[in-house]
């Protein structure tokens, strides 16, 4: 069973996307999908309101979801870390005890765009459409990566 967690600042906006999306692609029979946040100021918090309605508006559901910050174990407990910016790859890979793990951590635009390292844009302050666009940029990497995983 391959396991993949998805990385953001806070758990609240995009890595919750990510990962309700993905789930919705795989078969949970053989795949996990979790998130995480490098930092804990939301843990234990729903995702943000807006990453909800434009998850539900696809037919995504992230209420079950609760945030929680990354930890060292995630390192052995995920085959796959895919971050959202240059800032969540420095905070996890600063926590990697070996280059095996750092190897596990990947840009998820990435999977659109190989080795360019763009950023998936933060879009708490941005606005109800900065959600819509970034539901849309991990939808398509999301589709990319379950090809990819499906394939494997």
């Amino acid at each position: 069973m391959a396991k993949i967690l998805m990385v953001c600042l806070g758990n609240i906006c995009r890595s919750p996307l990510a990962e309700g999306i993905l789930k919705s692609k795989l078969n949970s029979d053989r795949f996990i999908v979790d998130s995480a946040g490098t930092g804990a100021w939301h843990s234990g918090e729903l995702p943000d309101k807006r990453s909800i309605a434009v998850a539900k508006k696809y037919g995504v559901d992230l209420t079950t979801q609760r945030a929680r910050q990354f930890t060292l174990e995630d390192f052995d407990n995920f085959d796959y870390i895919y971050v959202m910016d240059q800032s969540n790859y420095k905070n996890v890979c600063r926590l990697a005890p070996t280059n095996e793990a750092i190897n596990k951590v990947q840009f998820i635009l990435n999977e659109l765009y190989p080795d360019q390292n763009k950023e998936v844009p933060d879009p708490y302050y941005g606005g109800d459409n900065g959600f819509e666009d970034v539901y849309n940029m991990l939808n398509e990497a999301c589709e990319k990566i379950k090809i990819k995983l499906e394939n494997a």
